[in-house]
């Protein structure tokens, strides 16, 4: 649970007497002169004629922590409050993000006669309170200047920034940082009859009820991105180049048919009624309601930031960063991605060994920003631990070893140690060199990030989150024969046993990272304060990727007497209710059947032969995560088997 800051403690010992039923439109029948009064000095006043939005402090008073622990609590009492879950996610830190200004000024040193346009552009999403502001009042340009002395843009993606946000028939459609806004000091919410009175008050804004809050069109405006090309010289090329298209990779997926929105991953729903603000206990719980960890993939930058957050004018506790950290870790470790091993062959001098990737993201594997990257380690040990194979490691710095230049490419097959599966998008200029500077962007080189399920290349939106590169070649990368849509990728390993025999073990896993070295080299050429900051915190960051999926096959044995096995030994059910593991395809003696728990204990168990080819054994009492070692005469298999 966050540290309970205490906040409006005086105020809320006057309210906690106060009506049980909810407020209405005139607050002073629940309030007198003297109450007001500290509710304007404590809380925040109305805002002001020209204004249109908020700072989050305004918010943070009802929608804060409550000392009480009364509002913004779940059904068992845990702070479940807005302001704090908010606060620390990157919506919250977007304004102040010190690898996204370093980059918007290694694009204007790139580009300087296009400063003005590059800040504007690059503002209108990660600081758009402050940048429609300064809009609406007759203002050209928005730039980085004017967001480190604008405390509407150093908020972020705020309250209002997103609450004041229209459903207008257009949504859906527009993007780069297009946001249709309504002016009206209104904000919409997902709750029907909202109770107005108290914001009206307050802050001057009053809350209405829109659907179009929980749909994925209203992340659309910024969560696809596409810039204007230009030349090595600066010139406008005429064309244009997708940075990212996370909004179009949602719409080519399954999971608009399925009714599963941004919403529902990023801002999961709990069913206990929450009282939404603090102050009247006369207030209906409201449900479902949404969290606002906003929990996605960044954990390096959240980190960094909470590292750094006295240099960057961050006043947000550890505890909220520490629960945003979390949020993310659940989100990476547990809905990202499946990585299923299996063994094909083994001969005289030769593992052959798939892995199969199964993409549970609503969109591409990894997605956003292009600095993003998945690496899949392939790491083959001898029984005594010594390395036979080892494919997708990183040296001391994370830098993957033995990479390739400029870029790898895309491997179906993988033969030699020299070879590394990494998904990623990687931006190609106008001669169709490698670049990071996002203007200068013209072509994808590589877009072999893993689809959601049911992608295709023959939807309406394909064209902006395209497969690029080799990929499309590959008969198994999200498709399965003709038919495209699987969300899955299956790398084939031909591994050189190098005359080995005896056991073995194969461990694959998949790493997640948000900022490689190699993407920052054509930055560090550069130097501007926002650079040179941004780099001495990367030096001392934590850059450690995260293990997003691994899965292990242990005991396989090498026999140089067998170029082949003769059986095709299946295991099932998987995942097992009941404990029963039928063994059926083994057509050579049956030695042994061995079982091992996740935490590499060993239990012996009875196989009971129900056919010629076919056993039957049951699994340990307790449900988990077990490794079902099969020992025939010609072979040794390892399977993965779940029991519920």
């Amino acid at each position: 649970m966050k540290n309970k800051l205490v906040v409006l403690g005086t105020i809320l010992s006057i309210i906690v007497a106060l009506s049980m039923s909810p407020f209405q439109e005139k607050a002073k029948a629940y309030h007198s002169t003297e109450e007001l009064s500290f509710y304007r000095q404590h809380l925040a006043a109305p805002i002001d004629s020209g204004e249109y939005f908020l700072v989050p402090e305004n918010c943070k008073g009802c929608h804060g922590f409550d000392t009480l622990g009364i509002g913004n609590v779940d059904a068992n009492g845990l702070d479940v409050n807005l302001y704090d879950d908010w606060e620390t996610s990157m919506m919250g830190l977007s304004g102040v993000d010190p690898l996204w200004k370093a980059k918007v000024s290694h694009e204007i040193l790139t580009n300087a006669s296009h400063a003005n346009e590059l800040q504007t552009f690059c503002t209108s999403c990660h600081a758009p309170a402050g940048h429609y502001s300064a809009f609406y009042k007759g203002q050209q340009y928005y730039t980085l200047a004017d967001l480190a002395t604008d405390s509407l843009g150093r908020s972020g993606v705020s309250c209002t920034s997103c609450h004041a946000i229209k459903d207008s028939s257009a949504l859906g459609s527009l993007f780069s940082g297009q946001i249709p806004y309504d002016t009206t000091h209104v904000l919409y919410g997902p709750f029907t009859n909202p109770v107005q009175g108290p914001m009206q008050l307050y802050v001057g804004m009053t809350p209405l009820h829109s659907d179009h809050v929980g749909e994925s069109r209203f992340c659309s405006p910024c969560h696809t991105l596409i810039s204007n090309t230009v030349d090595l010289s600066g010139n406008a090329t005429g064309t244009t180049f997708v940075e990212q298209a996370t909004y179009h990779e949602w719409l080519n997926s399954v999971y608009p048919s399925q009714s599963i929105t941004c919403q529902g991953c990023h801002m999961p729903q709990i069913e206990d009624p929450v009282i939404i603000a603090n102050g009247n206990v006369g207030l209906p719980g409201r449900t479902p309601f949404n969290l606002h960890q906003f929990a996605g993939g960044n954990s390096f930058m959240v980190n960094l930031i909470k590292q750094n957050k006295t240099a960057l004018g961050v006043n947000a506790p550890d505890a909220n960063f520490d629960s945003t950290l979390s949020a993310i870790n659940t989100l990476l470790t547990q809905q990202t991605l499946d990585v299923v091993s299996s063994v094909v062959n083994i001969t005289a001098d030769t593992a052959f060994v798939d892995i199969a990737l199964l993409n549970k993201a609503g969109h591409k594997f990894p997605s956003g920003y292009p600095s993003r990257r998945a690496v899949l380690q392939l790491v083959v040990t001898k029984s005594n631990g010594d390395t036979i194979f080892a494919s997708g490691t990183f040296d001391s710095n994370f830098e993957v070893n033995n990479i390739a230049s400029p870029f790898e490419t895309h491997y179906d097959l993988i033969t030699s140690q020299n070879q590394n599966q990494i998904y990623e998008m990687v931006m190609g200029d106008v001669n169709g060199d490698k670049t990071t500077v996002l203007e200068r962007s013209a072509t994808h080189l590589k877009d072999n990030r893993i689809p959601p399920a049911g992608f295709t290349t023959t939807h309406n939106a394909y064209d902006t989150c395209v497969i690029a590169g080799n990929a499309n070649a590959d008969a198994d990368f999200n498709k399965i024969g003709a038919t495209e849509g699987t969300g899955k990728d299956i790398v084939h390993y031909h591994i050189p046993l190098n005359g080995y025999i005896g056991l073995f073990n194969v461990d694959a896993s998949v790493y997640y990272q948000v900022l490689p070295p190699s993407f920052l080299s054509e930055m560090s050429t550069f130097s501007s304060p926002e650079i040179n900051s941004f780099l001495a915190m990367y030096n001392t960051a934590n850059k450690q990727p995260v293990l997003v999926g691994r899965d292990t096959l242990m005991n396989l044995a090498t026999n140089v007497n067998h170029i082949a096995y003769n059986d095709k030994i299946d295991l099932s059910p998987n995942p097992s209710i009941t404990g029963t593991v039928v063994i059926s395809g083994v057509n050579n003696p049956l030695l042994t059947v061995e079982v091992m728990d996740d935490k590499g204990r060993m239990h012996f168990v009875r196989a009971e032969k129900k056919t010629r080819s076919k056993f039957e054994i049951t699994l340990p009492q307790g449900k988990g995560i077990y490794f079902v070692v099969v020992k025939t005469t010609k072979q040794t298999l390892t399977r993965k088997i779940v029991r519920l």
